[in-house]
């Protein structure tokens, strides 16, 4: 068996300008945002970026590091358009391909089973296929002559996602209501990386086994992030950190990223939040 613990930095330095990333979770839902920050301190760019789009694409977009998005959406949830997405999109910063959230699964289904792509039927008939002109259809070649699209394999070279539990080989947990798409996120990558709120040394015999999302055939590293989804949700072990969403959506980039982005570790940025937080308590007294 192998120890597959890392740092973020450690994750970060094996990636490389231009390559295709996808990122789990869903919205601001169980993003693994300390492995982001640490993308953001690094000089990676040009990247195509599969998400189903959540701060991740937020940050990295206002940021300028994004070539091409592959993504269904870009929300905050409780704020329903990811602000700096939209103003990188207004100014023309990326391409994007925007997939129905069904064409998107079935890409990743395609990715983590080496096909070349899946037969669905959404899309179909919807302005998908008209924005998206490189999408083609297929006919069943069964009695029926049904026609399908074809939506395209989302391979990945990596794929960043943040789960409950981790232990040191790779097996991921989550703890929450819903696993997202994380387990498919990595399958369908060359690597993946597997942040988590606690590294565990076993998986107990009361463990749900349906709850072992991850297995660690598909992990490459795992890495400890306590609070390594913030600001997004990563429940239980913490709610989304909705001020600290507030203050993200309507503060100008440069003023956030010098104040929370601009320190040389994801240390430094946590204790960047608990001093906002500190001091918008006194403001409130």
């Amino acid at each position: 068996m192998t120890d597959k613990t890392m740092t973020p930095e450690d994750v970060v330095g094996r990636l490389r300008s231009g390559m295709t990333i996808g990122i789990g979770g869903w919205g601001s839902r169980r993003k693994p945002m300390a492995l982001v920050r640490a993308l953001l301190r690094a000089e990676i760019s040009d990247l195509t970026v599969i998400s189903y789009g959540g701060p991740d694409v937020g940050l990295l977009a206002a940021a300028g590091r994004i070539r091409r998005l592959v993504a269904p959406f870009a929300t905050l949830d409780s704020i329903p358009l990811e602000p700096h997405f939209r103003a990188a999109r207004e100014r023309g910063a990326f391409r994007l391909t925007e997939l129905d959230e069904a064409m998107f699964m079935w890409g990743l289904h395609a990715a983590a089973n080496r096909l070349p792509f899946l037969p669905v039927r959404a899309g179909l008939g919807s302005d998908v296929m008209r924005v998206n002109p490189e999408l083609r259809t297929v006919t069943s070649p069964y009695a029926d002559g049904e026609e399908f699209v074809a939506v395209p394999a989302l391979r990945m070279d990596a794929a960043l996602v943040h789960l409950n539990r981790a232990d040191r080989l790779g097996n991921g947990q989550y703890l929450g209501p819903d696993p997202y798409f994380d387990d498919l996120f990595c399958e369908a990558a060359d690597t993946a990386y597997v942040s988590c709120e606690q590294v565990v040394d076993a998986f107990g015999p009361d463990t749900v086994p349906q709850t072992l999302l991850v297995s660690r055939h598909s992990v490459t590293g795992v890495v400890e992030t306590p609070n390594g989804a913030h600001f997004t949700s990563c429940v239980p072990d913490h709610d989304r950190d909705e001020p600290f969403q507030k203050l993200y959506a309507t503060t100008p980039w440069p003023e956030f990223a010098a104040r929370f982005l601009s320190g040389k570790s994801e240390d430094d940025y946590q204790a960047a939040v608990r001093a906002w937080h500190d001091e918008r308590t006194e403001e409130q007294k």
